[in-house]
């Protein structure tokens, strides 16, 4: 069974497998204060061009959300979010049960716009009774989006322009970051992105780790006491510095950049086989996550061969299904889906 289900089906990278093995042996500092978190830690900032910017490894990113997102609010803010965003719909309510609530806005694509987020930030300001609902205290946006959607740089410059005008941060979840990054649709670099936020986080689980966020923070408002913070919710790794080796590793020759760009020119082949096909696709993602919209017995045909994961019902008998790529899809499975797809039903 071949499996498109996720970008995280493998464990990590053999350049990173190799650092850690020749590392092995070696005597350490704990809780990240070791030298391949610090050179880690250059090395992001220099990819940044965020030379004044705090770093910080966690595990996941749920982890990492929780961690921000609590060290952000105060107990009567909550943050604004995409219905469909992780925070809002796959993280079990993590964030609520920090004592904050994910405040959510409608986003067909799972983006938001500036325009929304003012008019919610203005209806706050403006309220006589505000102090009786929870105070909008952040924004969190997805990039890409969990439908492969991504922000441009006006879109997304508008956005912080209106969090700045109302003093609220800006946090980017980056998950993905280097597949949306990778996108032929994006106008943006890593050091736009990171200019146009307070904080964001590089994943390194979806793009090459076995395991591992880095947390860029610019704001020096949000920096204080932030390790405290991770401690607290369990995201203090005593090990660190297998956190700083893998990321050493990806943000090394442009190794990070390159294994999601090959992720993405896959995952558009597989979606040109579709659209070949005459098949309809869910959203515009142009980054590692591809969604067809297949009848039963197309589905069934696929599902005889590969995993793939059901996204929505589309009616009519008819099922969006994810198909992801990742850093580590053999080139052989892409073929071999393809063929698959130009024979299968109509």
């Amino acid at each position: 069974m071949i499996s498109f289900q996720c970008d995280y089906l493998a464990g990590a990278h053999p350049k990173i497998l190799q650092r850690l093995n020749e590392t092995n042996l070696e005597a350490t500092p704990g809780y990240g204060c070791d030298l391949y978190c610090e050179s880690a830690k250059k090395r992001i900032l220099a990819a940044c061009a965020t030379p004044d910017a705090d770093v910080h490894f966690l595990v996941g990113g749920t982890q990492t959300n929780t961690t921000v997102i609590a060290s952000i609010l105060r107990s009567h803010q909550g943050v604004l979010c995409a219905e469909e965003g992780h925070i809002a719909c796959h993280e079990t309510g993590a964030i609520e049960s920090t004592g904050h609530k994910v405040l959510s806005l409608p986003s067909p694509d799972g983006k938001i716009t500036a325009g929304q987020v003012e008019k919610i930030l203005q209806a706050d300001r403006c309220c006589e009774i505000r102090e009786h609902m929870v105070q909008p205290g952040m924004l969190y946006l997805s990039f890409p989006t969990e439908s492969g959607a991504i922000y441009s740089k006006k879109e997304l410059v508008d956005l912080y322009n209106v969090c700045c005008r109302y003093g609220i941060p800006l946090y980017i979840d980056g998950a993905r970051l280097g597949y949306g990054l990778a996108s032929p649709q994006s106008d943006l670099t890593l050091p736009e992105l990171a200019a146009l936020c307070d904080v964001f986080y590089i994943g390194g689980t979806k793009c090459g780790a076995l395991f591992g966020e880095a947390v860029v923070i610019r704001s020096e408002a949000l920096k204080r006491d932030f390790r405290y913070f991770i401690k607290q919710r369990g995201g203090m790794l005593a090990k660190g510095r297998l956190l700083g080796i893998q990321f050493g590793v990806l943000f090394e020759d442009g190794l990070y950049f390159s294994i999601c760009r090959e992720a993405v020119l896959q995952a558009l082949r597989i979606r040109r086989a579709f659209e070949e096909k005459g098949i309809g696709m869910y959203g515009g993602s142009t980054t590692n996550q591809q969604f067809p919209i297949l009848k039963k017995e197309q589905l069934a045909f696929l599902n005889e061969r590969y995993r793939s994961e059901f996204w929505a019902d589309a009616g009519a008998g008819r099922s969006i299904v994810r198909f992801c790529t990742s850093w580590s899809t053999p080139t052989q499975d892409v073929e071999a889906l393809l063929a698959d797809i130009a024979a299968m039903p109509d």
